[in-house]
């Protein structure tokens, strides 16, 4: 964990420096940009992954949301998928909205989201908020970014909780594949802090469709087979 929290810190101080060295080159909004753009989005997976925890019991899934940019930095959106956390919660539906400055080089991203659940069980709720900010910027060819969420009261009301991620992408030459990866730390009021890790490769077919083949895996394979090593293959579509 120390070394996760010195490398956060190593990575905002060069994110910090690169923006305080060009923060007068923003790229202005262009004359073009249109005020409002929707884009509709649907795919299925093998297996739902989130932070490196299954939200499917292992199984696949179906999904998909709209995502809406509204003037030159807004965004909003919303999205579903099914989940089987074996206790009769059948669906999760998030919503989400934040803005997306940019400042030099580092675009930052700062937003809420609302995690939902339909069916849920008596007893601790499963909906919580989750707020915000992610820093990113390009070094040559790839993308590198931090993440921080923070939540008030997580998933079953388990208190106040924090995820910590590192995360880059970069295409693989001029062909339609990528590479992206991320190492994030959950941590929960309470014993149920983990490590998370995934590697990826991402294939392009047109400007619509694409693939993505991960490995995940947690450092707590401990605490069940939802937090163990896995291979997951998606797809997902956009639209228009």
């Amino acid at each position: 964990m120390k070394l996760l929290k010195l490398s956060l810190l190593a990575a905002t101080a060069m994110l910090a420096m690169a923006s305080a060295a060009r923060a007068d080159d923003a790229p202005a909004a262009p004359a073009e940009a249109k005020p409002f753009v929707l884009v509709f989005n649907v795919g299925a997976n093998t297996d739902y992954e989130f932070r490196g925890v299954s939200q499917t019991n292992n199984k696949g899934s179906i999904f998909g949301g709209a995502d809406a940019t509204i003037g030159s930095i807004g965004y909003a959106g919303i999205w579903l998928s099914n989940v089987d956390f074996l206790n009769g919660t059948k669906a999760e539906y998030d919503i989400y909205a934040g803005v997306k400055p940019v400042l030099g080089p580092v675009t930052i991203d700062v937003g809420v989201i609302r995690y939902g659940y339909t069916s849920q069980p008596s007893g601790p709720k499963e909906t919580y908020y989750e707020w915000k900010v992610a820093p990113s910027m390009a070094v040559g060819p790839a993308t590198v970014g931090l993440a921080y969420f923070y939540s008030g009261d997580f998933f079953g009301e388990t208190g106040k909780a924090s995820y910590y991620e590192i995360n880059a992408s970069m295409p693989i030459g001029k062909t339609p594949f990528s590479v992206n990866g991320a190492l994030g730390r959950q941590e929960v009021v309470g014993p149920l802090d983990y490590t998370t890790w995934n590697l990826g490769l991402g294939y392009a077919l047109n400007s619509h469709v694409s693939f993505d083949l991960r490995y995940w895996d947690t450092d707590e394979h401990s605490f069940g087979s939802i937090y163990k090593s896995k291979i997951v293959l998606g797809i997902k579509a956009t639209f228009p």
